[in-house]
């Protein structure tokens, strides 16, 4: 089948095929999600996307509730729900990661793959798991968290032992990139409290199910923002210092 790109506001792979398709409301920012159809066949598309946007807003307000991915027809689920926390840390933590992406010199260089590359890496699978999240059939697969887990070991590497918690700061990209690492750590804690809570067959919104790959990367994040401020830090010729602890 042929491919066509599409804007999209929920960008996960851009994608829609076949001969027909079929809109129905979405869940994400306003916008309609669009569902490839081949005759009555409803055909899975490889990614989700999102299609047909509408305005920014409504107008119409929404009184403190709103959808989830899978949400049964009729079913709406209260915005202070645990998965509206984790999805909203995520968010922030994705944002995050773009502020420390554009401040990757070109030369800022792991492995022979460039910071910036590595980082748009993590928010293409931070929006993985926003999509399993919100109740999409989405996970990060375990093959990306042993790719992370070898990238990390690869780093420390390179770098002098560190024997001590370190205070924050240095160059302004170690310290973006340290902002990274506490973010990652509470969007862990995040992610943890909605898989705990989880119930499958529990529409509220209170938790669900979170893949075993997806909390394993989660895990990783901190780790991979630690090891590449200390690079940062390495690189610049920064000496880092230990707290002093005062009283």
């Amino acid at each position: 089948m042929r491919f066509r790109h599409h804007s999209a506001v929920f960008a996960m792979g851009i994608y829609t095929y076949g001969s027909g398709i079929f809109v129905y409301e979405s869940i994400f920012y306003g916008c309609k999600r669009t569902v490839a159809t081949r005759g009555n066949e409803k055909v899975t598309p490889p990614f989700y996307w999102y299609d047909e946007c509408m305005s920014f807003f409504t107008g119409k307000g929404d009184g403190g509730t709103t959808k989830l991915f899978d949400s049964p027809q009729g079913v709406r689920v209260t915005k202070s729900s645990p998965i509206f926390e984790c999805l909203g840390q995520l968010d922030e933590l994705n944002t995050i990661v773009g502020w420390c992406k554009v401040g990757c010199p070109e030369d800022f260089v792991v492995d022979e793959v460039r910071g910036a590359q590595i980082l748009s890496g993590v928010q293409d699978h931070l929006f993985t798991i926003q999509a399993e999240v919100a109740g999409a059939p989405k996970s990060v697969p375990q093959e990306r968290v042993e790719v992370l887990s070898a990238l990390i070991t690869s780093i420390e590497s390179q770098l002098p032992e560190v024997k001590s918690f370190l205070v924050p700061g240095g160059t302004e990209l170690s310290a973006r990139l340290d902002i990274a690492r506490a973010v990652s750590r509470r969007v862990e804690r995040r992610l943890v409290t909605v898989h705990e809570s989880g119930d499958p067959s529990n529409p509220s919104g209170q938790g669900r199910i979170i893949s075993e790959g997806s909390r394993a990367y989660a895990n990783r994040l901190s780790s991979l923002f630690y090891a590449l401020t200390r690079f940062a830090n390495h690189r610049a010729g920064v000496v880092e210092r230990p707290p002093e602890y005062l009283t």
